[in-house]
């Protein structure tokens, strides 16, 4: 046999589509060259052994913000450490123009490189970016962004139209754009939609959706009523913010053909109306995204306000839906939402405490643990929802998302039998603070490989950032 740069041997893989099988696994060249029965130490300049323990494709957070709330390259550095300590092997990670990020508008065609530039060299994993169209000028940017590897869009609901007095971080000196509403979102649709049909793969839209009419009068209910805490977020945003988005989105994408995915679904009603809209627009990609902490947290466990995010942490009926939801096969993706948000970011008053946090390190624990283990969701399965179906929605597969001869050899290895509780250091972010300290899991990574080079052992990361930018959909460029 052609010798390997690198053999794992004595590990059960975990086939997507298939499920856990006994083999040895060699890398030749940053790819899976060889997959047989078994493989001698000598067939390899490195040997990695995975006896008792099973390996992974490496997962692919499709929901991230690198650079929201601290400079875009020493966050890059930092949470993506935080991301292969769990496992996850690419990022995939929302960029908008306005305030926050790079606090900038413009043309994409000045803004999209500086971010590129900001980004080489920072990661340790591989990494892309969908991006969000703000401006009206920036809507004839969409084909630009796709030669440029961008597959995949984003329009937020919740900011057309939200009214300052009842949340200081909105408006049009937040966005920096003007016309931001259904009409920008139906004009974004259509150049998406066209370049879908145009180049005949999955090119897609993601939609943050909270009605922001309804979040103006839900804030002033809940101020009103004295409600305090997490739960208090919760009725400031309910529900009922969430399904209306879903069925407008769902309306102008049957008009426009436009595939879509709906994002961080937190709530019984939000995943029941998704699975709705899928039902009565059979003809429509619609991709059904949760998120680990709308599954993992519930407001009526008090976590205080270093909880808050959007959508809000809901009641526990609304996590046992979403649960529920996942083991009957309706959700797509399981991602993290990861926004590394220090805690003086959130030492003010719950309305005006900046949302978000990080979690993309517990990407495999959660569900290794609450989905494998206590639900009985099969492995297989489990590596669909955090690597092939992301590979596969957003323009990576095959090279990313599978285990197979000619992919990259992005692999975690993981033991199932390991029970670790959460806690700061153990997530190698820049956070300051979790609101998953304490939840104790089964099932942790252990070591992470990218395109074949081991970049996190012992609780460490390993040799340099060395994370490529990947330009997607990759059917289109070069393997």
């Amino acid at each position: 046999m052609k010798r390997c740069d690198l053999v794992i041997r004595n590990g059960t893989v975990v086939l997507p589509g298939l499920g856990p099988v006994r083999m040895d696994l060699g890398v030749k060249d940053g790819k899976i060259a060889v997959m047989a029965d078994a493989l001698a130490s000598s067939d390899g300049d490195e040997v990695v052994d995975a006896r008792n323990h099973h390996v992974l494709p490496g997962a692919i957070d499709s929901h991230f913000h690198i650079g929201i709330y601290r400079p875009h390259s020493q966050d890059a550095e930092s949470e993506s450490a935080s991301a292969i300590s769990g496992g996850v092997t690419t990022i995939l990670s929302y960029f908008r123009t306005g305030q926050h990020y790079l606090n900038k508008s413009g043309p994409y065609q000045e803004i999209f490189p500086e971010l590129l530039s900001l980004s080489a060299g920072n990661f340790w994993c591989d990494y892309g970016y969908h991006i969000a169209p703000m401006t009206t000028p920036q809507l004839d940017e969409v084909a630009w962004l796709v030669d440029q590897g961008v597959s995949s869009f984003k329009f937020y609901m919740f900011y057309k139209g939200l009214n300052l007095a009842a949340d200081s971080t909105r408006g049009k000196d937040y966005i920096m754009a003007e016309d931001y509403d259904l009409g920008h979102l139906y004009e974004l649709m259509v150049r998406v939609a066209e370049e879908a049909r145009r180049r005949r793969i999955r090119i897609s839209l993601s939609l943050h959706c909270e009605n922001s009419e309804l979040i103006r009068v839900f804030i002033a209910r809940a101020k009103k009523e004295g409600w305090t805490g997490l739960e208090a977020y919760s009725k400031g945003r309910p529900p009922l913010t969430e399904s209306l988005s879903i069925e407008e989105a769902a309306v102008l994408a049957g008009a426009t053909g436009c595939p879509i995915n709906l994002l961080h679904l937190s709530s019984k009603e939000a995943i029941e109306s998704a699975m709705d809209v899928r039902r009565r627009y059979t003809s429509l990609s619609i991709v059904l995204e949760t998120t680990l902490h709308h599954l993992a947290l519930n407001y009526e466990d008090a976590r205080g306000i270093t909880a808050k995010v959007n959508p809000p942490i809901r009641a526990k009926e609304d996590q046992q839906a979403l649960w529920k939801a996942l083991v009957a096969g309706q959700v797509d993706t399981v991602v993290s939402d990861h926004a590394c948000c220090l805690e003086e970011m959130k030492r003010k008053d719950l309305w005006s405490a900046l949302p978000g946090f990080g979690g993309t390190a517990l990407l495999y624990p959660v569900l290794l643990s609450e989905a494998v283990r206590k639900r009985g969701l099969s492995l297989a399965r489990t590596v669909e929802l955090v690597s092939t179906n992301p590979a596969r929605f957003y323009g990576l597969y095959p090279k990313k998302g599978t285990i197979a001869v000619g992919s990259d050899a992005d692999l975690v290895i993981c033991d199932l039998e390991k029970t670790q509780t959460v806690s700061l250091p153990g997530l190698h972010s820049a956070q300051d603070h979790t609101p998953f300290a304490g939840l104790t899991f089964t099932g942790w990574p252990v070591e992470t490989l990218l395109r074949g080079r081991v970049v996190f052992r012992s609780g460490a990361t390993q040799g340099a950032p060395s994370g490529q930018f990947l330009k997607r959909p990759m059917g289109l460029h070069e393997s």
